[in-house]
């Protein structure tokens, strides 16, 4: 066949062929279009432009499946009126970690909510190309149109995350929706774009086209589809036979303009080659010989009448030319028989090779399968009772279904099988609650709430092992277990009790221990359990995520049982004290003081369970016992295994007061600090440097601590090969010397603080966790990030701006830490009013600020002591180290004098200088440093009030302390006035002026991530629980303090 007929049968399939791909992708975002507006009319909870697609990422990927693209970029953008934009801001930042989450469930990639919140710009924004990339507020007035629900989910090349991105803030887009909005009709142009297909490091910039599909309601646009068409994977994917060797330029019907780059021409050229297409670039590349040759076809006509448009506007219409190649003439005017005969041979020699390596793949495939059946037998084994498990694989065995085997759980009604159900007549349940968690996880970073239930949980798995008992299930913190099934045992109420004993006990150890990890109050966890006997309907609920489960009124009486008991207690029913008293062990138990009242049952008599059973009650052994175990065994190695507790201190850990406890907690928080300094400098320093200790002699030889204050602290700047050591800190060892040195520092400190209720060790340890966490969601933003190219090094430089340098210095972060920790060292438990009144000898030096200044003067007179040398070189090794360190220190604890007008007033006022203009970031390093100096000092306020943006109960709980103090100080003729008669509208007064603006403040700078929010929040919420509550619990705090001093 002549090849120029070849080439036109070839190129008119290709023209051909294009078309339809082209009529599918418009086809599928305008059904998308169609789908997402009648979802928002459906639900009544949704209206524009508050709207959030669910399963976007599932959908959107069953979509780009048509599309046939390997990498789309397809977002779902809505109009955001000017007078909605703060509310839009405030929607954004509560439902992106839902649909982030539900996004990342269905990719399957490496980021986690956490870090995509803490890369999303809480505000509509665009970007300055010019400088890093930094985030900016858009500077369209009006109407803007916010980047929303992106498929994929993870960022693109440069680590943006493109929520909030405003659309209208790319001059393109903002044409092409200006055409959508006037003629409802997709619209199409032509762009310079990075192409990323090949991964993120692809980085080169090709011609492609953006697509707007518009979103109507009651024939107004309300948003858009975006999507990316990459022409390059486009013709990719044409999937036409013999096809190779043939010239592709694409022509727009519109003159373009300048680029990003450079300038953009109105014709781009692909090879199209049997491998794939390859970009050539800006221009027409086809050889001028072939120009009769040429087959031309328009691909995109959207059929708009470009006179319904304003003047200057071009609805582009795409042209695609094709032209053969020498190559595509060369093929089919040379005849290779010598080729032929060469395939054909390498035919025969590769089905030779396929017979005799035959056995080799087939064994192989057989040791995958049996490698698959062995590892679904091991997940199946820890969801499922055995006979449960063999039942369930006997049942996949009889279905039609020839994988049942390995997909036993499939299924459901209508599928042939029954449900695998059984009514078991004697079985006990227990229910076991963590009482507390909620509060205490609220205070806590998700790592640390993890291994609290993961230590604690990986006890009661043990002895459930050991006891024959059944663990059915985790909700939330409550721990579920049964005996008595799907084997029958006579001794069932026997085991469940030995084992709730078991718990409780390792209960006690086990916080005991994680304290010193977790922090202050974990070991004021403690477990509530309850347990009732009796029939329950078991079986399992087919469907995705099946499980075993039980229902009926045995487990709702257990559940009762649970929730009616107290804390370290054991609440058993009157049917399984039955049981244990027919066992002969009626020692076991206790008549409860009064009937408890139980929903739907009404007054029921119950039991306590002793926690250590009578000797010689014993009648029968538990499976456990069989196996020679002891009755309670400390799970003291499932918390090693969690988490490493180190150190001869250690051994005896249930003997340690909380104090020294909360002291190994905090040496454990500044030692991996001082792990993050010696890494970033490469080495500890000489404790014997000469200059350092003539310039540690002279601090605070002169002016008073708040005379050395100081508006702005200049912070060490951002250094990418820091970072990429201080990723390895883990591995540095600080030297025992110097860790013992700080052991003894913060047992001393602790000693120096008062034994008062509020202002005390326990309360700086609790100042700290907030600290701690606060600046751990800053530090997490540069987690993650390598240095492996240029694009890489903008990211850190970026992240680095985000929170204004603090997270480039690590003593930076031990300051304010090692500042929380000290800031209320030998407080009185008065106010500073009231010592300046008495004349003390501290107010006579410092005047003002006293309890303040006094813990700095104290704490670091300490810590120049010769005893802490090792102590001090690893934490600074230069002159510029110390001053840096001695003025963060200075500048922390100050902050945390709230009452003083003057000071409140200046930082109010360097505030509203420096955030003005809410996170535009000024390139001015003396700006940066400002800002970092401001937020360093909110911080710890927040810190230092933690309580008031916690949970419910920890709040009640440190608002008693410092009721009990404030009273205490008045009752001793240390205040002038009752606190009890203005403590209720005095704490309203404190959340509306204080707390609630703070934790606004929080927010605003846009540093501490999805933690501002969290604080503002519950901040919001404990203001208005007080409000409800706030004048009976005043009450019960007087009546508490008068009954304590009547005592003694």
């Amino acid at each position: 066949m002549h090849w120029q007929t070849q080439f036109a049968g070839l190129a008119s399939e290709v023209s051909s062929v294009s078309r339809q791909k082209i009529d599918q992708v418009f086809s599928g975002l305008d059904a998308f279009s169609l789908f997402i507006s009648s979802q928002v009319r459906e639900d009544v909870n949704s209206s524009w432009p508050f709207v959030t697609v669910p399963d976007y990422s599932k959908k959107s990927e069953k979509i780009s499946e048509l599309f046939g693209f390997k990498r789309p970029s397809l977002n779902f953008c809505t109009l955001v009126r000017e007078d909605e934009k703060e509310k839009w801001a405030s929607f954004a930042l509560e439902s992106a970690p839902g649909w982030y989450q539900n996004s990342l469930d269905n990719e399957g990639n490496k980021y986690t909510v956490d870090e995509l919140m803490n890369l999303t710009i809480p505000f509509v924004h665009e970007y300055n190309y010019t400088d890093n990339f930094k985030p900016i507020p858009t500077q369209t007035t009006g109407s803007v149109l916010p980047t929303w629900q992106r498929y994929p989910v993870e960022p693109e090349i440069l680590g943006l995350v493109t929520t909030n991105y405003d659309f209208f803030a790319v001059t393109e887009i903002a044409e092409l929706f200006q055409i959508s909005s006037l003629t409802l009709r997709p619209t199409l142009g032509f762009t310079q774009l990075i192409d990323y297909s090949e991964g993120p490091t692809y980085g080169q910039w090709v011609i492609d086209s953006q697509i707007v599909q518009p979103i109507t309601e009651d024939g107004e646009i309300v948003g858009i589809i975006w999507l990316r068409l990459p022409w390059r994977e486009f013709f990719d994917n044409l999937n036409v036979d013999g096809l190779f060797g043939m010239i592709a330029v694409l022509r727009s019907s519109c003159d373009i303009g300048d680029g990003v780059v450079v300038d953009i021409a109105n014709e781009v050229s692909y090879l199209i080659d049997g491998s794939g297409a390859v970009y050539l670039g800006q221009f027409d590349a086809h050889d001028a010989q072939y120009d009769g040759n040429l087959v031309s076809y328009v691909i995109v006509d959207n059929d708009i009448d470009e006179e319904q448009l304003p003047e200057g506007y071009c609805v582009h219409k795409l042209t695609l030319d094709l032209y053969p190649t020498r190559e595509f003439e060369a093929t089919f005017n040379t005849t290779k028989p010598t080729v032929y005969t060469s395939v054909v041979v390498a035919i025969f020699a590769f089905t030779s090779l396929v017979f005799l390596l035959y056995d080799f793949f087939v064994g192989r495939r057989q040791r995958k399968f049996m490698e698959r059946i062995v590892k679904q037998d091991q997940i199946v084994s820890n969801v499922f009772p055995t006979a449960i498990r063999d039942r369930l694989y006997e049942s996949g065995q009889k279905g039609s279904d020839p994988e049942g085997l390995l997909d036993p759980l499939g299924g459901g009604p209508g599928d042939g099988r029954a449900p695998l159900a059984d009514l078991f007549p004697e079985t006990t349940i227990v229910f076991a609650d963590i009482a507390g968690f909620t509060a205490w996880a609220s205070a806590r970073e998700p790592t640390q709430v993890f291994i609290l239930l993961e230590t604690i949980y990986g006890g009661f798995d043990k002895h459930a092992y050991r006891h024959g008992v059944f663990k059915v299930e985790t909700v939330g913190d409550c721990y579920v277990a049964v005996a008595g099934l799907p084997e029958p045992d006579k001794d069932h109420a026997l085991a469940v009790c030995r084992f709730a004993r078991d718990c409780v006990k390792t209960m006690k150890d086990t916080t005991l221990k994680l304290e010193v990890s977790l922090g202050p109050d974990t070991s004021d966890l403690e477990l509530r359990v309850g347990i009732h006997s009796g029939q329950v309907t078991a079986g399992v609920l087919r469907g995705e995520r099946s499980r075993f489960q039980l229902f009926g009124d045995t487990m709702n009486t257990a559940a009762r049982m649970e929730s009616t008991s107290r804390r370290n207690r054991i609440q058993v029913s009157q049917v399984t004290g039955d049981l244990l008293v027919a066992s002969g062990l009626s020692a076991w138990i206790t008549p409860r003081e009064s009937k408890i009242f139980v929903k739907g049952k009404g007054e029921m008599q119950t039991y306590w369970l002793n926690t250590k059973a009578t000797k010689g009650s014993e009648s029968s052994k538990s499976k456990g016992d069989m196996l020679g175990t002891s009755e309670t065994v400390p799970c003291s190695s499932d918390s090693q295994s969690v988490h490493e507790l180190d150190g001869s201190f250690l051994n005896d850990i249930g003997t340690m007061t909380k104090t020294e406890r909360l002291v190994e907690w905090n040496v454990e928080v500044l030692t991996s600090l001082l792990q993050q300094i010696i890494a970033s400098r490469g080495e500890v320093a000489d404790a014997n440097n000469a200059s350092v200790k003539e310039k540690e002699a002279a601090i605070g030889t002169g002016d008073t601590v708040l005379e050395e204050f100081v508006p702005i602290i200049p912070l060490k700047r951002f250094d990418a090969g820091d970072l990429s050591k201080r990723q390895r800190a883990s591995s540095i060892d600080i030297g025992e010397e110097a860790k013992t040195q700080l052991r003894n520092y913060l047992a001393t400190a602790a000693s120096m603080y008062q034994d008062n209720p509020f202002h005390n060790f326990e309360h700086a340890s609790h100042v700290t966790a907030s600290v701690k966490k606060l600046l751990t969601r800053i530090v997490n933003v540069d987690e993650g990030n390598g240095l492996t190219n240029a694009i890489d090094d903008v990211n850190l430089v970026d992240m680095a701006g985000h929170s204004y340098g603090i997270t480039s210095d690590p003593l930076t972060q031990f300051s304010v830490v090692f500042s929380a920790i000290i800031h209320d060292m030998d407080h009185p438990g008065v106010s500073n009013a009231q010592l300046v009144k008495e004349n003390t000898r501290s107010a006579q030096i410092f005047k003002k600020s006293v309890a303040e200044q006094n813990s700095v003067e104290l704490a670091w007179g300490l810590l120049m002591g010769e005893e802490y040398e090792a102590l001090r070189a690893c934490i600074y090794h230069t002159e510029d180290d110390l001053r840096r360190f001695r003025q963060l220190v200075v500048n922390t604890v100050m902050a945390t004098d709230i009452v003083d007008k003057e000071l409140q007033a200046l930082r109010k006022a360097r505030w509203e200088t420096a955030f003005a203009d809410t996170l535009v970031r000024d390139a001015n390093l003396t700006s940066d440093d400002c800002k970092a100096t401001i937020v360093i000092e909110h911080l710890i306020q927040a810190s230092d009030v933690a309580h008031t943006m916690q949970h419910w109960h920890i709040y009640r709980s440190w608002n008693e302390k410092f009721f009990m103090e404030c009273y205490a100080a008045y009752q001793s003729g240390r205040a002038d006035s009752d606190p009890s008669e203005n403590w209720y509208k005095g704490e309203i007064g404190f959340f509306d002026f204080y707390v609630i603006p703070l934790a606004k403040k929080l927010k605003s700078c846009g540093v501490f991530g999805v933690s501002s929010h969290e604080y503002l929040s519950y901040a919001q919420s404990n203001r208005a629980e007080w409000v409800r509550e706030g004048e009976r619990l005043v009450e019960e705090y007087l009546a508490k303090y008068k009954e304590m001093t009547k005592e003694q």
